[in-house]
């Protein structure tokens, strides 16, 4: 009787371990899934809309612990601007000088560790990388039950974007692109 008893309660040990620390993959609807990007230049800026190719957030207890993010860099958009204008700068953007998505036809971000800050918001440590460039980032991250979002900023010299940047090239003048880009990201679940 005793050996029953133990052999049972160690068992139901294990489903409760189990089920308490089990992972679920919160796979992310890239058709409803909204990310935009702004860049700034002496004079003035240019933004768009990238899409997203596949993305999950990691969840344990219905908090966050990791995720990875896909996106698809031959879909940058331009939308500022129109015709002719439009698609140059859609043509240059995809171009060696800046993306290179014919070698790079995607961008990744890792999330390597998320911590509660209470009210729904995660401070997320992460990789990016663009261009086959991995670098650490940090951001906050607002998640409620059907969507989360985050605005980051990108440092693209980092990433070997250097196209137009003061950072690299002496005497641009009114040409010189600034460094740092702007993602605004609005996932929905």
């Amino acid at each position: 009787m005793k050996n029953r008893f133990l052999k049972g309660g160690i068992a139901t040990v294990i489903v409760l371990t189990t089920l308490a620390f089990t992972n679920t993959k919160k796979e992310v609807d890239v058709e409803s899934s909204e990310v935009t990007w702004r860049g700034e230049k002496v004079t003035g800026s240019h933004h768009g809309t990238i899409e997203l190719e596949s993305g999950y957030l990691m969840m344990e207890d219905e908090k966050i612990v990791g995720g990875e993010f896909v996106m698809d860099m031959s879909t940058i958009t331009v939308t500022d601007l129109s015709g002719e204008n439009k698609g140059k700068l859609e043509g240059h953007l995809k171009s060696d000088d800046f993306f290179g998505v014919k070698n790079h036809p995607t961008s990744k971000l890792v999330i390597t560790s998320a911590a509660s800050k209470g009210n729904g918001v995660y401070g997320i440590v992460g990789n990016l990388t663009i261009k086959n460039e991995t670098h650490p980032i940090t951001f906050d991250l607002k998640m409620n039950e059907d969507s989360a979002s985050t605005e980051l900023t990108i440092d693209r010299s980092k990433y070997n974007v250097r196209y137009g940047s003061g950072s690299f090239f002496d005497n641009l003048g009114d040409k010189t692109i600034y460094d740092n880009f702007e993602l605004d990201v609005n996932l929905k679940f």
